[in-house]
């Protein structure tokens, strides 16, 4: 096997040209997967992250049919002990508290519909960021229940700035009567999302309460986790501990389905480019394989002629196929490796991009796995190995007269 082996190496190197210009064939090939895989990776933790972080957080728990209907009587049941059930969870970072209601602003400017949540200004920092997205005017405080805060698209809409006061209109609760405030407008907030821009606002909760008449009951807590896999769990015990007594707590998976769909769809993808990509390795390999093998075709012969058996000419050619993966490997690794780690620390800016209805707010960071330097090189030397089979079988049944005559063939032409 040694010599076996020491022949082999250096049958690759004998055109190193040829085995440069396969092997960087080859690793750019990794390289590529790698990086898209990387990409693919990052471009799901940032829309996971785009859809939680902004507004709706990891996880919410309701009343059974709120999320159907938006009826303001639906409220959770017994949320004092729901809150401070949740108070007392390790597993959860922070929660806050909402109302939610539809609602009519008008200005002297225009009028325009949208979802009116009532909020705790502190704990809402921790879930939203709501806080960071204001652009004019400042954030809302627990003193001030006469103020509102309004996308930038609403506020074009009405033709309000800072400082104008808006009438707000809800149907109260259980009655349905309909219920006017006047609020002064002290904050625009731009979120880089459509729809939470143009259809969104935001007042206190406790005055929220009181314009919809259901006293100190919530319709909404948002949850965020201290380890996001965990809220993307459909079978963690949390969900069915708070999903009775007339309430339902959902995770994220829930709540934005078509995330669930992009992450299935981008495995089958990468599948697929899997597939083609080694596809095309396998077959780049095999005809390095077999122009080398035709250059040596009389060496082949007079291997053949000294008594060498037919599984190690097979053997020659699997071990010259592994010496080229294991050269590609190394090559495609490190260049993998320094893109993905370029790009990782500067981002690639799909800002504003929308994508399975959700706008992506943030660069995307391309993130490392392990299958990535693991599977993929394994990948390799399968793949290799298997384009390799029909050369060493070739190889395998050659005759020394057979070679010597293609070689002398070969010669003339």
């Amino acid at each position: 096997m040694k010599i076996l082996l020491k022949l082999a190496w250096r049958n690759v190197l004998r055109n190193k040209r040829r085995t440069l210009l396969s092997g960087l064939a080859v690793g750019i090939g990794l390289a590529s997967m790698i990086f898209v895989n990387a990409v693919f990776s990052g471009m799901l933790q940032s829309m996971i992250r785009t859809a939680t972080d902004t507004f709706i957080g990891q996880g919410q728990i309701h009343a059974k049919g709120f999320r159907d209907t938006l009826e303001v009587e639906k409220t959770i049941e017994n949320p004092g002990s729901v809150i401070k059930q949740l108070g007392r969870e390790n597993m959860l970072a922070c929660f806050t508290p909402r109302t939610v209601s539809f609602s009519m602003l008008s200005s002297a400017g225009g009028v325009k519909s949208v979802m009116l949540y009532g909020i705790k200004p502190g704990s809402e920092m921790k879930i939203s960021i709501l806080d960071e997205s204001i652009t004019n005017g400042r954030y809302l405080d627990n003193d001030n229940r006469g103020m509102i805060l309004i996308g930038s698209k609403t506020a074009e809409t009405l033709n309000v700035e800072v400082g104008d006061r808006l009438v707000v209109t809800v149907a109260q609760a259980y009655s349905g009567e309909l219920s006017q405030e006047m609020f002064r407008v002290g904050g625009i907030f731009r979120m880089g999302i459509r729809e939470a821009d143009s259809g969104l606002a935001f007042i206190n909760i406790k005055k929220a309460q009181e314009l919809l008449g259901i006293g100190n009951n919530i319709h909404e807590i948002a949850l965020r986790f201290k380890d996001i896999e965990m809220a993307g769990d459909p079978a963690l015990p949390f969900w069915r501990k708070y999903s009775r007594n007339g309430n339902e707590a959902i995770s994220w998976k829930t709540m934005v389905p078509q995330l669930d769909s992009v992450i299935e769809m981008s495995h089958i993808s990468t599948g697929i480019t899997l597939l083609l990509v080694f596809g095309i390795i396998g077959l780049t390999i095999m005809n390095s394989l077999f122009m080398s093998l035709y250059e040596r075709m009389f060496e082949f012969g007079v291997l053949r002629a000294i008594g060498t058996r037919p599984v190690s000419m097979a053997i020659i050619i699997l071990l010259e196929a592994s010496i080229l993966a294991v050269i590609s490997i190394l090559a495609g690794s490190l260049l993998g490796y320094a893109v993905t780690k370029y790009f990782s620390v500067n981002g690639i800016n799909y800002k504003g991009i929308e994508f399975a209805g959700l706008t992506i707010t943030k660069f995307i960071y391309p993130v490392f796995s392990p299958e990535q330097f693991t599977l993929y090189p394994l990948l390799i030397i399968i793949f290799s190995l298997t384009a390799a089979i029909y050369p060493a079988v070739f190889a395998a049944r050659l005759t020394p007269a057979r070679a010597m005559r293609r070689s002398i063939q070969d010669g003339r032409n």
